[in-house]
């Protein structure tokens, strides 16, 4: 058996170890010299990663006893198939399709979309420019805050205190310059509104 020369060992070895000799492809150049990704790219946000790997125990179940008690039967009798997505299953409409979210009447009130309890005045309605109506205040005890970890982060619900319905989220300190700092997005397709504030 005939071994190699040392010279063509030594050539053969600093040309596969040495491999900024020959001009690399553009995919070796992108992948060689980018950095080490230590994070999440910005594009894929880690609520993605909880949705995708989280599981359903991590659901609070709301043990509330509301004044309005229905079966989830009775709840699809007179809600629509998406009221009845959004208020009884916690869904969310696509930004910026609900008709009250460009909605800015001077007076009336904005009622549960299910039971009919009033929730919010027209007053207390901004736009925050998310794509959902956003209030700033709720009518005294109207609205309940429930934790929802779902998404993968903690987020607070919002809720009807009468009937137990999924209005949205509240988000605090968000400096939109309304009084208390709050903004509850709300979907419209939970809440109707009223020329009339129901006292």
């Amino acid at each position: 058996m005939r071994f190699r020369s040392i010279p063509t060992l030594v050539h053969t070895f600093h040309e596969i170890s040495n491999t900024t000799l020959r001009t690399p492809s553009a995919f070796a150049r992108s992948f060689y010299q980018a950095p080490l990704r230590t994070t999440a790219p910005r594009y894929m946000p880690l609520p993605f990663f909880g949705a995708l790997f989280g599981s359903s125990s991590n659901k609070m179940v709301d043990n509330t006893n509301y004044p309005v008690q229905k079966t989830e039967g009775e709840w699809q009798a007179i809600l629509s198939p998406e009221q009845f997505r959004i208020l009884r299953n916690k869904g969310t409409e696509m930004a910026g399709s609900g008709k009250y979210d460009k909605h800015y009447p001077d007076t009336g009130a904005y009622n549960c979309a299910a039971c009919d309890a009033p929730l919010y005045t027209a007053k207390t309605k901004f736009n925050s420019g998310c794509g959902w109506p956003a209030f700033y205040d709720a009518i005294p005890n109207a609205v309940g805050e429930r934790p929802d970890p779902s998404l993968g982060m903690m987020r607070i619900e919002i809720v009807c205190n009468n009937c137990g319905g999924h209005l949205g989220h509240i988000f605090k300190g968000e400096k939109f310059g309304n009084p208390k700092d709050e903004r509850h997005c709300v979907n419209s397709v939970s809440i109707n509104f009223s020329p009339e504030e129901k006292k």
